[in-house]
């Protein structure tokens, strides 16, 4: 089938998505709207036309139904038993009056204490009245793993509670003191929370130049210069006035009306015709300041596209970080590192900027990872409903190719609206499987008869050996049953049981903590990457390729990419039936390249620049 038939598959396909019966109202796909953020037609957002409703044996919409009652379980969601019910994300009004109130924010896995366990960071928004000094401002959480399945909210003792707007959460150790730090981004100013080393953190943003202002949104940490010290990017999604919110009668010059609805009916306005935030790059400048080198490096985002997420990330394998973004109904960027100081936009000739139909997507987050176990990276993007997510193969060079439809991932996505996102190797079989977050931003979608609705559940794509992607049923009880509006994602083995777990953000909700129960006994490794004197003491940016049972397989130090979330940035590998590890190589960011010798496997095993293995994580004990 040729990629432009694509645009024209019947939406029946998507019968796939179910194991039980479909109730499918036949209905031809629309035509496609005009292209660039300020031709469109068919409101605020980019999408693929309108589709017709999917729904299930109880004609529920396929967002929120085709449950099956027979499977083994993935995921649970523990997140109650775990104590993290005990807190809730707060954003705008009820009604997403505005574009402020719909995007939600992310989360943050992090060892802030250095104790071998992953602590959750969940960040969050604001009310209108808080924002204005009228009310108290809801707070971020910090959750301090207690080694016994439980966590702790310490958010307050912390000092990290951020009290603003906020959306997103970037790790990394950006001073080298081998304690991680966190850059969170919000609406009206950023916070860079400084580890103190106690249990605590102070906020140093304004001192190190990196608050900004306007609209930030999910950030990424890597050292492009090579000079040992990690840098800041930092996209910009759209121009905000509270004292003025963008709304169909608000006069705005570049607002037309038709960019305030959906489908024909009435929405929040945006982000189609409001005016975009720049993207920013900070230079670290090594004694605790950073300065903005936007321009000089090529990256300030002219046109003014609206960034969501944002990634550091070596994809032609030259040894130097390339940088991606994922931009909301405008094209995508690829910046090519020329190893000067410099970048080359290599958006549109990388094949990334568009999807294949030529047309860009509303994209939210960038799941990366060698999913084919051929040595390079590729992409994913989660896009906006009545859009298919997007799979960019790495064809070499930096070159991608739009393969969702062949690798099974275009179809069964459209009706959902994706955000947070991750490749991750859940039944550790050496394959990296694909993990997606969703739920819509209007309220309205549950009073009309679109095939959607606000709060979503999951997606988890079981990869068949880098062929093809296959949809995981959605068992009955289970977390990927699980119905929530589902915002930012993090993935990571919160329980060091070599079983990789998903903590999700939902908007206006408690969060979902996914712990992965899958019934797999392969085996596995996981690395935690400390850095020489020439790099980053954390490894952001450092690459390993790991063999074992005849599989060679590459995994990425990297910080950011799913939306407004960071993962765990220990490298985590299955290895299915192996019970040894052959070969470990390890390409560290200062340029070195070190072969290390594992003593085992089925641990998490810490990895010195120059000494080997030094150490392991505690060994979980949990039920």
């Amino acid at each position: 089938m040729s990629k432009s038939s694509h645009s024209l598959l019947p939406y029946a396909l998507v019968v796939l998505l179910s194991a039980s019966p479909i109730c499918i109202r036949a209905q031809a796909p629309a035509a496609l709207p005009p292209q660039g953020p300020q031709q469109g037609t068919s409101g605020g957002v980019n999408t693929g036309g309108t589709f017709a409703p999917v729904l299930d044996a109880q004609k529920r919409p396929i967002t929120a139904g085709g449950f099956v009652d027979q499977g083994a379980p993935i995921f649970m969601d523990i997140a109650e038993k775990a104590g993290l019910s005990r807190w809730s994300h707060r954003d705008g009004t009820k009604e997403k009056q505005f574009i402020l109130d719909t995007p939600g924010s992310g989360v943050g896995l992090i060892d802030y204490d250095n104790d071998g366990w992953l602590d959750i960071y969940l960040v969050n928004a604001s009310t209108y009245e808080a924002f204005s000094g009228k009310a108290e401002a809801p707070h971020a959480a910090l959750f301090h793993n207690n080694h016994d399945g439980t966590f702790t909210d310490v958010a307050a003792k912390a000092g990290v509670t951020n009290d603003r707007w906020g959306f997103g959460v970037a790790i990394a150790d950006y001073d080298n003191d081998g304690w991680p730090d966190m850059y969170v981004t919000s609406m009206g100013g950023n916070r860079l929370y400084h580890n103190n080393h106690d249990g605590t953190f102070t906020d140093v943003a304004e001192k190190a130049g990196v608050v900004l202002g306007g609209w930030s949104t999910g950030a990424t940490w890597g050292d492009y210069d090579g000079d040992g010290r990690v840098d800041l990017f930092v996209p910009g999604y759209v121009h905000f006035e509270n004292n003025q919110p963008p709304t169909p009668s608000s006069g705005a010059a570049t607002l037309a009306k038709n960019f305030c609805q959906f489908r024909g009916a009435p929405v929040m306005c945006g982000p189609r015709g409001l005016e975009g935030e720049r993207d920013h790059l900070f230079h670290n400048n090594g004694n605790g300041t950073f300065t903005d080198v936007s321009e000089k490096a090529g990256v300030a985002d002219k046109s003014g596209y609206y960034g969501l997420s944002s990634v550091f990330i070596d994809l032609n394998n030259d040894g130097k970080l390339d940088l991606v973004v994922a931009d909301d109904s405008t094209p995508n960027y690829v910046y090519l590192n020329k190893g000067d100081g410099t970048f080359e936009d290599a958006s549109y000739a990388s094949g990334y900027a568009l999807n294949e139909n030529g047309r860009e997507t509303a994209s939210m987050g960038i799941a990366l990872g060698d999913y084919q176990n051929n040595g390079r990276i590729d992409l994913f993007n989660t896009t906006f409903s009545d859009d298919y997510d997007v799979l960019y193969h790495n064809d070499g060079d930096a070159n991608f190719t739009d393969v969702s439809y062949e690798a099974g991932v275009a179809e069964p996505t459209v009706p959902f609206l994706g955000w947070g996102d991750a490749f991750l190797d859940y039944d550790n079989d050496g394959w990296k499987d694909l993990f997606l977050s969703n739920g819509h931003v209007y309220p309205a979608v549950d009073k009309n008869d679109w095939g959607t609705t606000f709060a979503e559940r999951p997606l988890l794509f079981r990869n068949l050996q880098g062929k093809r992607f296959e949809l995981q049923p959605a068992v009955t009880g289970t977390g990927l049953a699980v119905v929530r509006p589902g915002r930012g994602a993090a993935a990571g083995d919160l329980f060091n049981d070599g079983k990789l777990d998903v903590v999700i953000n939902n908007i206006d909700s408690p969060p979902t903590l996914l712990r992965n129960v899958n019934p797999d006994h392969h085996h596995w490794v996981g690395l935690k990457l400390v850095g020489g004197a020439k790099g980053p003491r954390d490894a952001v940016g450092a690459t390993v390729y790991l063999t074992a049972g005849g599989l060679k397989q590459r995994g990425d130090v990297y910080s950011g990419g799913s939306y407004a979330s960071s993962s765990d940035q220990r490298v985590h590998f299955g290895i299915g039936d192996a019970s040894k590890v052959d070969a470990v190589e390890v390409h560290w960011p200062d340029g070195t390249v070190e072969k290390v010798q594992l003593p085992g496997i089925d641990r998490i095993f810490t990895v010195e620049e120059g000494k080997g293995v030094t150490g392991h994580a505690p060994t979980a004990k949990i039920k």
